[in-house]
């Protein structure tokens, strides 16, 4: 299986292709939804990997996607610049999917 990137800027794209994820650039919602409709779709694609600025364009539908489909693997990083999240981002992650607080 493959992983694939779902991007809002080039650098993220260049460094995921350097170690041989490919993936696509997008600047609209309307661009991000479609890619991902078609990207979960594909069966070859195990993980399919968003930036944060991509995600929270899309974040409905994302949340959706990702807790309907079992394959792919939904993964969300931030880009060159770093994260936008708040520090606890992790926890609060943990808290609202499985309910447990740390």
């Amino acid at each position: 299986m493959k992983s694939f990137l779902i991007s809002d800027n080039r650098d993220t794209l260049v460094g995921l292709r350097l170690v041989g994820i490919d993936g696509v650039i997008v600047n609209t919602k309307e661009d991000a939804l479609k890619e991902m409709r078609e990207t979960v779709k594909n069966q070859d694609i195990g993980i399919l990997i968003f930036t944060e600025k991509v995600v929270e364009m899309i974040r409905d539908e994302y949340l959706e996607y990702k807790l309907k489909s079992k394959t792919p693997l939904f993964v969300e990083i931030p880009d060159e610049n770093g994260s936008i999240r708040e520090y606890n981002a992790i926890k609060d992650y943990i808290r609202d999917s499985v309910g447990i607080h740390i």
